[in-house]
């Protein structure tokens, strides 16, 4: 995941196919008193500093899933219980809760959506004892132990939408511009082969540090100047509302299109319907994407939630399937004690997401992306891309 979402305000937010070679594991078997009991279950949300507008729908998915699983009898007949810990905080205090959560409070799983660095550090403080589940889009290249990772990658967001856009829109010249850490330049080194291979050629490329104080004029009169097909966004939160702001003020929304790899309802709503033209995205979720399982899944968030839900959107939305990408992981190894059987049973696994099935090999997830063009403060899905390979190589 970004580091960093910005500085947008919470109130303008919220106006506005298995792989080869899988391992076999036995079918699990659940013995004993331990069946009975509870599985505690840690979870790493942004509840403080500046990705706190996503901490409320992290855990209202979150809850949702468990109160779907306790009620079908929870995970291997175990009911799940909640444990939540603050996914905002700085690293080094994350990985200090990670630790007193396992060895104090007895989870035996997390399930985590924030940024890379918290992902770092609560790596490094489980050491492979219990499994995580990470779950919000990123750079790619998690392969530690244990670690089982259903975010969309480079490859899923960036390949097949520049290989669409440059087809369907002919683009040909891209300007790449994003903060300045190891997301976004992790996500260009990818988008550079993609455009390459698509026939394109980039004609300019910078990073700006997170939360720049400026309201992006120059970036964007360097970009009039160029005069790209297509504009490769990778800045995240307030960087991303103030630039395309920018971009549309000085009027090239007429002349040319954007896409943006961070972009998802509630950031929408900050860049407004009046800066949005000829923007696009690419994620695994939108909240209008027209399948059975998504409308059934709006429906049953809108009646545990009633009367105001929070808002919807990918980053939230990302924690439901987590949940059940767990359950499935430790039904199928037979428990949580074991990671080498965990990450043998990852293979081929299957499970439960807001949009249907999600498949995990090398820890990773095969899932469809969606194209989405915004129109206003809304996106509409353009292009369904099928079963997209994460491109991770982790035993």
């Amino acid at each position: 995941m970004p580091r960093n979402f910005g500085q947008v305000s919470r109130r303008r937010f919220v106006a506005g196919a298995a792989g080869s070679g899988a391992a076999i594991v036995a079918p699990a078997v659940f013995t004993g008193a331990r069946a009975a009991d509870e599985l505690k279950m840690a979870t790493f949300f942004p509840l403080s500093g500046p990705a706190a507008l996503f901490g409320p729908t992290g855990t209202a998915c979150t809850r949702l899933a468990v109160d779907e699983i306790n009620a079908a009898g929870g995970i291997g007949g175990r009911k799940v219980t909640i444990v939540p810990a603050d996914g905002g905080a700085p690293p080094a205090e994350a990985a200090k809760a990670a630790i007193r959560l396992m060895l104090r409070d007895k989870v035996e799983l997390v399930v985590g959506s924030h940024n890379s660095a918290v992902r770092e550090a609560i790596v490094a403080a489980l050491k492979g004892k219990i499994p995580y589940v990470y779950t919000p889009l990123y750079e790619g290249g998690e392969c530690n132990p244990n670690v089982y990772v259903t975010a969309d990658t480079p490859q899923q967001q960036v390949q097949p939408s520049i290989t669409w856009l440059a087809r369907t829109l002919g683009a040909k010249t891209y300007y790449l511009i994003g903060n300045d850490y190891v997301w976004p330049r992790k996500t260009n080194e990818q988008a550079k082969k993609y455009i390459a291979e698509a026939g394109g050629s980039v004609v300019g490329e910078e990073y700006v540090p997170l939360g720049a104080p400026n309201k992006f004029e120059d970036a964007v009169t360097r970009i009039k100047a160029k005069n790209p097909d297509l504009v490769v966004i990778t800045l995240v939160g307030g960087d991303n509302v103030n630039f395309n702001r920018t971009f549309a003020g000085f009027g090239l929304d007429k002349s040319i299109k954007r896409i943006s790899y961070l972009l998802e309802e509630l950031t929408l709503l900050g860049i407004g319907d009046k800066s949005s033209n000829g923007l696009y995205s690419a994620m695994s979720y939108f909240v209008n994407e027209k399948s059975e399982a998504n409308a059934k899944f709006k429906a049953s968030f809108a009646k545990a939630f009633a009367p105001k839900p929070p808002p919807l959107s990918m980053l939230g939305v990302d924690s439901y399937s987590g949940v059940y990408c767990a359950k499935a992981l430790i039904e199928k190894a037979g428990g949580t004690g074991d990671a080498g059987r965990l990450m043998a049973a990852s293979n081929a696994l299957r499970y439960r997401t807001a949009t249907g099935t999600a498949v995990m090999t090398n820890r990773h997830v095969v899932k469809d992306m969606f194209l989405a063009e915004c129109k206003g403060t809304s996106f509409e899905i353009v292009e369904t891309f099928k079963a997209v390979a994460h491109g991770q190589a982790c035993s």
